[in-house]
């Protein structure tokens, strides 16, 4: 299949930017976009091993599983020969997992992904120096294979409820854990139930009778020769899933398992050995692994919705359907306005959400700094952007991937587009790592904090924009431009806050307790929180974009700066009834954002296929029969159909065996 599509070489002739440029824009670089392509070459070296064979769909949920372990160490075997293990890093790695290349080789999830995402992460950042050089090496190279333990059967979110025991016994210097209830069984970890056999279990802590709340601790769960589970440990896998399905989430009870006083990690809190509790300067530190996990979700978001794009866009530019005018061709679906802005506004989401990843990662790693110099101050700012962004982000993803494989009709409902897997990797990061509104509610209460402090405390950047908007000489004249709709996103954001805390105030005031109104205004509190990340990701979107256009070409700075508006517009008219509620916005106003955005669409339509081919995802990681670069939708999706098992007989042997006696009314 080397030829391809006309339609798509027709839709690539007509870009008016270079390509080029835009993959090295998004990846952050030409040297970015050399070494990406480097890994890729190294992993197509085994294209045989690792994209050849029966697709995984046609096989069982145990076969799934060996062949995601068979495909994770020949990644691995790769990974330390591109890097040299002497010269390697955790980043390495994690960065191949966490991309597109990663996600491509183990499509429904890999076993392996806790290892580098959490396990090791935890180690680092909550190990003292000894429990580093003991461990750190080990897990680096693959020695041991660990996973993080903290949600249990009974308890996700509400980790202070958390029920697994870990009891210091001051004659042995040793820890007891144990699941004291069915509910306080682990459930979940990644590659828990046949991989790992190191597990952090993060565990309430006693000592000399008393709780000392949550602290982790490193606990073997496997014999390191043998991989049998080791005594008074109760380890198995939880079973088939909405999607990713070779991740190996398991579940874990201990009954009485005693580990070393050194198992519990001790850099910020200690247990001396005579059982004397050393509480942490600051107890917040140990969610840090979690904020971490929540900036890779939003980085994680923006690769699967990429493929999603890719290939609704692709595949848009490729199928005809239906004359527009009678004695005239089939129309590419991609020439109707109604497909342009199920997918145009998918494509700029992606733009938006990558631009907000850097952007959240660059906070983190600058709070994080702030705070191993012991300055806690903008804790709670990265805890409460971790969490909107994290719930923002995943629920678009979700939202945009489904419209995309709605865009795709019939075909896009085949596993072999890769969109229904797509989906399912997209919803699902909607409820783990934090229940997404959870994570709203945690940034309100954040907000409300931050409101009834707004005059005496000084504001952090983030939100530095609720002091602009609700200062008494402020204009809130609606207009109708890019700067115009960020500013009213803001202002919805700062009324919807001030209600909360009206609405709860008057209800505290009426006899009401603190945490019934709470409870009771709950949904004005989520609705407060999203404003809020809405109103951080179109300034965060429309600031670094402006900072990066002068770094561009003209041609593709004025695609990109389509793509911002076309975003800002699309959520404008989502939101317009939160904009009519709290804004100048008139009804003509949003007759005009109407216009704009059908104005906007014709705009992209010539450099959609190019903006997607910017993503520059290689066939064998989109493995989609409806997304190649070649177009060749129906021969690939024909190719594909043949290799179903069966196909491999022309009669089955179920018809001799039930459907012919049926037929032939002898059953």
């Amino acid at each position: 299949m080397n030829k391809v599509n006309e339609d798509l070489l027709r839709e690539r002739s007509k870009c008016t930017f270079n390509i080029e440029e835009l993959t090295h824009f998004l990846d952050g670089g030409i040297e970015v976009t050399l070494e990406r392509k480097r890994r890729e070459q190294a992993v197509l070296s085994k294209r045989e091993e690792l994209f050849c064979g029966v697709p995984d769909e046609y096989l069982s949920h145990k076969e799934k599983y060996e062949n995601s372990i068979r495909k994770g160490t020949i990644l691995f075997k790769i990974l330390r020969q591109i890097y040299n293990m002497e010269n390697s890093n955790l980043s390495d790695y994690r960065n191949v997992l966490n991309g597109v290349l990663g996600a491509s080789i183990s499509q429904d999830g890999s076993p392996f992904g806790l290892h580098y995402i959490m396990f090791m992460p935890v180690l680092i950042s909550q190990a003292d120096e000894e429990q580093k050089k003991k461990w750190v090496d080990r897990a680096l190279n693959c020695q041991i294979i660990g996973t993080y333990a903290q949600t249990e059967l009974g308890h996700g979110t509400f980790i202070r409820g958390l029920e697994t025991t870990a009891t210091y016994d001051l004659e042995t210097q040793e820890f007891i854990l144990h699941s004291p209830t069915l509910t306080s069984y682990k459930w979940w970890p990644g590659g828990l139930g046949q991989t790992a056999n190191y597990c952090i279990v993060v565990a309430q802590l006693y000592t000399k009778g008393k709780c000392r709340g949550i602290h982790p601790f490193i606990v073997q769960v496997r014999d390191e020769e043998t991989h049998e589970p080791l005594p008074g440990i109760k380890v198995g896998e939880i079973g088939t899933k909405m999607g990713l399905n070779s991740v190996n989430n398991g579940y874990l009870g201990f009954d009485h398992v005693r580990i070393p006083r050194t198992n519990m990690l001790m850099k910020h809190a200690k247990v001396l050995e005579d059982g004397t509790y050393i509480k942490s300067k600051n107890n917040k530190l140990i969610y840090g692994t979690m904020v971490f996990v929540r900036v890779i979700i939003v980085f994680d978001s923006v690769n699967y919705l990429s493929k999603a794009v890719t290939i609704a866009t692709r595949f848009s530019a490729v199928r005809r359907q239906s004359q527009l005018k009678e004695g005239e061709p089939e129309l590419q679906i991609l020439d109707y306005v109604t497909q342009q802005e199920m997918i145009f506004t998918a494509i700029a989401g992606c733009f938006a959400m990558k631009f907000n990843a850097r952007r959240l990662w660059d906070t983190f790693n600058g709070i994080n700094t702030q705070l191993h110099e012991g300055n806690f101050e903008r804790l709670g700012e990265l805890h409460a952007l971790a969490c909107c962004l994290k719930a923002v982000s995943t629920a678009d993803a979700a939202r945009f991937t489904e419209r995309c494989r709605l865009a795709c009709g019939g075909h896009g409902y085949m596993h072999s587009s890769n969109l229904p897997l797509t989906y399912a990797l997209t919803t699902a990061s909607c409820t783990y790592e934090g229940d997404n509104t959870v994570l709203l509610l945690q940034t309100a209460r954040f907000l409300l904090k931050v409101w009834r402090e707004i005059d005496t405390v000084p504001v952090t950047p983030t939100i530095a924009y609720l002091k602009t908007v609700s200062s008494p000489g402020f204009q809130d004249k609606w207009e109708n431009s890019i700067k115009g709709i960020v500013r009213g996103f803001q202002i919805v954001s700062m009324k919807k806050i001030s209600s909360c805390v009206e609405i709860m105030t008057n209800k505290i005031m009426s006899g009401m307790s603190q945490e019934d109104a709470w409870n009771t205004t709950s949904i004005q509190l989520v609705s407060a929180a999203e404003s809020h990340c809405r109103a951080i990701v179109l300034s965060t979107f429309h600031e670094d974009l402006s900072k990066m256009s002068s770094t561009v070409s003209a041609p593709l700075a004025e695609v990109l700066q389509q793509l911002l508006e076309l975003y800002t517009v699309y959520w404008a008219l989502e939101k317009y009834g939160d904009l009519l509620l709290y804004t100048s916005i008139s009804k003509t106003d949003i007759e005009y954002l109407r216009r704009w955005l059908v104005t906007l669409l014709g705009k992209i339509r010539p450099n959609a296929v190019g903006l997607v081919d910017g993503f520059d995802i290689i066939d064998e990681m989109l493995d989609s029969t409806l997304g190649a670069y070649d177009g060749r939708v129906y021969e690939r999706l024909m190719a594909q159909a043949q290799k179903s098992p069966l196909n491999a007989d022309t009669v089955n042997k179920s018809f001799h065996k039930y459907l012919k006696p049926f037929m032939k009314g002898k059953l």
